[in-house]
């Protein structure tokens, strides 16, 4: 089937909302939106609260009572949550960079220890069709990365050095992204070292930080390019712990968690937050964005249990 649907004027996005169902109290503030932020954009905030299965409906608002002006608390909402997670997130980033080069560095004695291969697994992965060994994906990842950066102490580094061809694990890992760290410390082999590191930051094993990890980092990908993560499904189920070494979630809770919502993710983030940074206010600030969702906002669309509140992880002060 060919794409055939033809750009909308800005009056003419507004005047296919409002046919669809959609109240605007005032259509000039709702332009000066739609000026800023695209028609498209708000779709993904709109979307849940359409018909979308019913082709003869037309994507019609499913109720008609919802306003422009609350899918722009809702958006608004979603983008100050988003601003508290990058910022939640990159301390995490920070301490992992600090524990993967601070423990392999003084363990092996080597300043290169992430480009030797016996250090990790050897597995394959599909791309592009074809297979490929995980440890050549990882060295290239970090060699590309390594290349784009504009730190002044990698220029420095190949100024002065010749050899080794990049730079020791102290600066190379500051400029690995939170995706890259997630699968270098993933595809490490099994050895104390690795479980040091899990156990620094409270976990039982290092399968467990492996898998919040990788979910981090995607989360943190949607929050950098401006992604939707309310209401969102992220496509890795993460694994919960009820032998953590702070208070997280109680066993029996932990089967009745959507573990591919965000609350999900956002309760693994507190307890690294918490292990990294006591005196955070991550809660405090979680708790002030959501009082601004306004009556769109059902935390069950994120997947917060109705109890959620009395969980060990969420009753702790900060």
């Amino acid at each position: 089937m060919k794409y055939q649907k033809k750009p909308l004027s800005i009056d003419k996005q507004i005047e296919k909302l409002e046919h669809r169902g959609l109240i605007f109290d005032d259509k000039n503030i709702a332009y000066e939106y739609l000026s800023n932020n695209s028609y498209y954009r708000l779709r993904a905030y709109t979307y849940p609260f359409q018909d979308n299965e019913n082709d003869d409906a037309n994507h019609r608002f499913i109720r008609n009572d919802i306003r422009f002006d609350e899918i722009i608390e809702l958006y608004s909402f979603d983008r100050k949550l988003r601003i508290l997670m990058f910022s939640a997130i990159e301390k995490i980033e920070i301490a992992l960079r600090t524990k993967l080069s601070q423990v392999y560095c003084e363990s092996m004695q080597d300043s290169h220890w992430y480009v030797n291969r016996s250090l990790f697994a050897v597995k394959k992965t599909s791309k592009n069709g074809k297979k490929a060994d995980c440890f050549d994906l990882l060295y290239s990842d970090t060699e590309n990365e390594i290349k784009r950066s504009n730190e002044d102490f990698i220029k420095h580094y190949f100024l002065k050095y010749t050899s080794p061809s990049l730079p020791p694990a102290w600066m190379t890992l500051e400029v690995l992204s939170l995706g890259t760290l997630s699968k270098m410390y993933t595809l490490l082999n099994k050895t104390p070292e690795k479980m040091q590191i899990a156990n620094a930051f409270g976990l039982p094993n290092d399968r467990i930080l492996s898998n919040w990890l990788h979910a981090i980092a995607v989360l943190r990908n949607c929050c950098a390019h401006h992604s939707r993560i309310w209401n969102r499904r992220y496509v890795i189920n993460i694994i919960l712990s009820y032998n953590t070494k702070y208070p997280f979630i109680n066993k029996k809770d932990i089967k009745n968690i959507r573990n591919n919502k965000f609350f999900t993710v956002v309760s693994c983030v507190k307890y690294l937050l918490d292990v990294i940074d006591p005196d955070n206010e991550f809660k405090g600030n979680l708790m002030s964005i959501m009082s601004s969702g306004g009556k769109l906002l059902n935390l069950k669309d994120m997947g917060f249990p109705e109890n959620w509140n009395e969980f060990p992880i969420w009753n702790l002060t900060n």
